[in-house]
């Protein structure tokens, strides 16, 4: 039985004649050395097939190298696609992504925004999905190093990044005023979240500048899922069809309202014209194909790494706030209004 002898920072020290200190800062990239000593010590390496530990030289750099990412469903297609944009990004920078869903919910999202605290990620993007009661903003302040997405975190300073959503609401209401829309329906989170607040905005904006006063905006405000968008086809049915189109302020909530639509014989367009939202799904298979307003999904995945990276996190933070821009596609899912 033969004993494997392992080779040390000490060991390398020793066989190029300099100290332990000077071997450890040329590794971690600390420390930059005349080439005769360079070569002593890239020789002695060589020689002792000398293999670095990954774990040590984080450590001694103050670093992980790896990003938090935190999101509140994976499954969801949006956040899956914000997800994967990223991960490529961290690839072409060298780092690891930590990925954390925390199912939408508040004490989750506070667990893992205290991993920073514990220099377990050297950042986090942040993305939530619900309105913040002050206790969100109040760690995020107190942690730093953190890059909010897609949806506001009040009273955080932070940088934040956001696809323009009173842009989206305006091009929406625009497609539908030209249509000759009047009463429309917005279905959306509560006005709390920006998302909605501004998407709510644009929308009514647009209808005002095409109509004046003579229009009806109705709202219905939940949870950016399936259900609540099957509740809301529900509630829209029961009073008697409302409004003569639908804003659906997210691709889950178009899909929960269709499949109501479908099964209670409600056709799109004609009894009903219908705008989504984030156009991640496959909205473009329905039967008619979705029109939508189109986020820049990827784009906000690979900037929001970019903004964690470039932030100077040493000096004041500055109060930044990145807006990224939308587009409508239209495809067959609005008509003029029903008579009935």
């Amino acid at each position: 039985m033969t004993t494997r002898r392992v080779t040390g920072l000490k060991d390398v020290a020793r066989a190029a004649g300099v100290s332990v200190t000077t071997v450890s800062r040329l590794l971690n990239g600390s420390l930059d050395l005349p080439f005769e000593t360079k070569k002593r010590i890239s020789d002695a390496i060589r020689d002792l097939n000398y293999q670095p530990n990954p774990h040590a030289r984080r450590l001694s750099r103050g670093r992980s190298e790896t990003i938090g990412l935190v999101v509140p469903d994976i499954a969801n297609p949006f956040f899956a696609t914000l997800v994967a944009a990223v991960e490529e990004e961290a690839d072409t920078r060298g780092l690891a992504v930590s990925l954390y869903a925390t199912l939408n919910r508040a004490g989750r999202e506070v667990a893992y925004l205290q991993l920073i605290e514990r220099n377990h990620v050297d950042g986090l993007i942040f993305v939530t999905n619900h309105p913040d009661d002050g206790q969100l903003a109040t760690l995020i302040n107190r942690t730093g190093k953190v890059v909010i997405a897609d949806e506001d975190v009040p009273g955080a300073q932070a940088p934040k990044l956001f696809c323009d959503n009173e842009l989206g609401g305006a091009l929406a209401g625009r497609h539908l005023a030209e249509f000759g829309h009047r009463d429309v329906l917005f279905v959306g989170g509560p006005q709390a979240m920006i998302s909605s607040r501004r998407r709510s905005n644009g929308l009514e904006r647009t209808l005002r500048d095409a109509f004046g006063e003579d229009i009806r905006l109705l709202k219905y405000a939940g949870d950016y899922t399936v259900a609540f968008g099957r509740q809301a086809a529900k509630r829209f049915i029961e009073e008697g069809r409302p409004a003569t189109a639908i804003f659906a302020s997210s691709d889950e909530i178009a899909i929960g309202m269709i499949e109501v639509f479908r099964d209670q014989g409600v056709s799109i367009p004609d009894d009903v014209s219908v705008i989504g939202f984030d156009d991640v799904g496959p909205l473009h298979l329905f039967g008619p194909p979705m029109t939508a307003i189109r986020q820049p999904v990827r784009a906000i995945g690979g900037r929001a790494l970019s903004l964690l990276l470039e932030t100077n996190w040493q000096g004041k933070q500055a109060l930044v706030e990145e807006l990224l821009p939308v587009e409508i596609v239209v495809r067959k899912s609005v008509a003029p209004p029903a008579k009935r």
